[in-house]
């Protein structure tokens, strides 16, 4: 199996590439500023590391000439940027649709707004962000451009954390920086999502890339939380104190985005034997 990871350095690529590399597959990944291979994570030495900017036209066919991988794994994060999320998700399918590669786009679930709450992998996108605009576009222009992949949504991605947050998450960094107080901000109680783990989203979407299978997939964990919630698990986890985090309501704020948004993954579990934990089980303390 000779799988592309695109977007590797990053959170949830390091784990996709640690885990292709552990299970024999001949393994290339990209980085758009400095490959995962210099900080030393797990697996990284083991994996082909090809510099890629997804807004540059062309670079991603160059990428692929390169590789010729028969699967890729679109796990890059652009944020917000246009450019990168959405037109650069757009050059990954229509590359990976001429050279015939299987291709799983990771999606979020920012592409809903929160109006329904429950969204199974029937529900059609309606973002309320920028971000959830550039996932949502991307997946209409995946599905198009390219039938035969699998477009999988996922939620918060947790990982296994440590005393100093350092091997973790965007969101566990963050609870150690509120539990320390070197950061401002709250944590909000009435913002709900279903949290995964890095080793089971990883797992699924491997899963999803050696398969045949199109269409739709959520790859969300079983519990919903707010991140209040997900916030104190942690702390807990993390021998942190869990009174000192700081709590709000998001819509008491001018922020925007969706409040609840819970993705139901039960269909997907049908076809993916990765059992998705949720965070009430991973984050529980031993």
């Amino acid at each position: 199996m000779k799988i592309l990871i695109i977007g590797g350095s990053g959170f949830l690529g390091t784990e996709l590439v640690r885990r292709a590399t552990a299970a024999g597959w001949e393994t290339a990944a990209t980085y758009c500023s400095r490959p995962a291979s210099a900080t030393g994570a797990a697996g990284a030495a083991g994996a082909a590391w090809h510099r890629l900017d997804l807004r540059s036209p062309g670079h991603i066919d160059e990428v692929l000439a390169a590789v010729t991988p028969s699967a890729v794994i679109n796990a890059t994060s652009g944020g917000s940027d246009w450019v990168v999320t959405a037109d650069g998700s757009i050059r990954v399918a229509m590359a990976a649709a001429r050279r015939g590669c299987r291709l799983v786009h990771v999606s979020s679930d920012a592409v809903f707004s929160g109006s329904r709450i429950h969204y199974d992998e029937t529900c059609l996108p309606d973002p309320v962000t920028p971000y959830g605009a550039a996932k949502a576009s991307a997946e209409t222009a995946v599905r198009l451009l390219a039938p035969s992949a699998a477009v999988a949504r996922t939620s918060l991605i947790i990982g296994h954390g440590g005393s100093d947050g350092s091997g973790g998450s965007v969101h566990e960094r963050l609870v150690h920086a509120l539990a320390a107080g070197t950061h401002d901000g709250v944590l909000f109680t009435d913002d709900v999502r279903c949290p995964v783990h890095v080793e089971d989203l990883a797992s699924a979407l491997l899963e999803l890339a050696v398969s045949d299978r199109a269409g739709m997939f959520h790859l969300a964990g079983a519990d919903a939380l707010s991140r209040h919630e997900l916030g104190v698990l942690i702390a807990r986890r993390d021998g942190l104190d869990a009174g000192r985090l700081p709590v709000g309501r998001r819509s008491d704020t001018l922020m925007p985005g969706a409040l609840d948004v819970r993705l139901d993954s039960s269909a997907t579990q049908e076809h993916v034997r990765t059992r998705l934990r949720g965070a009430g089980e991973f984050l529980r303390v031993q």
